[in-house]
C-alpha cells in the first residue's frame, strides 16, 4: 500500500538531497516509516517532516535519517549506541543495514512502543532500554558508532568514553533554538571533530544534557 509513496520519498528525499551511500538507500527502501508514525499522522508519514509522536517528541525528517546514518560511515559490521529512540525509525534503518544496535530512550511509553514495533517487523538485534541516554550503556560499550537524536549543550563525556577507538559518533550540540551536527572521531584516543550543519532537535534531558 505504501510501497509507491516510500519509494518517492527516497528518490525526493534522500538520493536527490545528495545521499550516495547504497547502504543507507536501500535500508530507506526496506523500512516502513509509516508503521513508526502516530495514526493521525499516516497521511504525511512519506513526506519530509518531523512528526510529533507523543511526548513533546517527534520522528525525524527522512532526509534528516539519511544524512545522519551515512555520516556513521558504515559497513554493516558495526555496534552501534543509539541515544533517543524515540518511534523507532532511526533505530530500524540502522538495523535494515545490518548493524548490532543498542537504543536508550529515557521516556518508558516510546520505549516500550517502539520495542514492540520491532518485534512486529522482525528487528530482533537492536537491544533497547528505558534510561538516561547522556550517560550511555556502559554494559555493551565500546562502540563502534554512536548517534544521538536529540540536542545537548555541550559534548557528552561519558559517551566519548564508550566510544570504540576507530569510532565515529555525530550528535548535535548547540543552543535549544539550533544546533551544529558534531560528527567526532577517535583515533589512538585523540578525538578529532568535525561541525557541519545547522539543523533543529528536541533537547537530550538527562545527566550531560538538559535538566527536564
Amino acid at each position: 500500500m505504501y510501497e509507491r509513496s516510500r519509494e518517492e520519498m527516497v528518490r525526493k528525499y534522500v538520493i536527490e538531497r545528495g545521499i550516495a551511500d547504497a547502504r543507507v538507500i536501500a535500508a530507506m527502501r526496506k523500512v516502513p516509516r509509516h508503521a513508526f508514525v502516530d495514526p493521525a499522522f499516516l497521511h504525511q508519514a512519506y513526506k519530509d517532516r518531523a512528526l510529533p509522536i507523543g511526548f513533546g517528541q517527534t520522528i525525524s525528517h527522512p532526509t534528516t535519517v539519511a544524512y545522519m546514518t551515512q555520516a556513521l560511515e558504515l559497513t554493516g559490521t558495526e555496534r552501534v549506541l543509539e541515544i533517543g529512540t524515540g518511534s523507532g525509525y532511526q533505530a530500524a534503518v540502522l538495523a535494515e543495514i545490518g548493524v548490532k544496535v543498542f537504543t536508550i530512550e529515557r521516556i518508558g511509553e516510546l520505549s516500550q512502543r517502539a520495542r514492540a514495533i520491532f518485534d512486529q517487523l522482525g528487528y530482533y538485534s537492536i537491544g533497547a532500554k528505558i534510561g538516561d541516554g547522556a550517560v550511555g550503556w556502559t554494559a555493551h560499550a565500546p562502540y563502534d558508532r554512536i548517534i544521538v537524536t536529540a540536542a545537548t549543550p555541550n559534548l557528552p563525556e561519558a559517551l566519548l568514553k564508550q566510544l570504540a577507538e576507530h569510532g565515529r559518533m555525530i550528535v548535535p550540540v548547540g543552543e535549544k533554538s539550533a544546533q551544529k551536527l558534531i560528527i567526532i572521531t577517535r583515533e589512538t584516543g585523540e578525538f578529532h571533530i568535525l561541525e557541519d550543519y545547522t539543523r533543529k532537535f528536541v533537547p537530550l534531558v538527562g545527566k550531560d544534557g538538559w535538566a527536564l
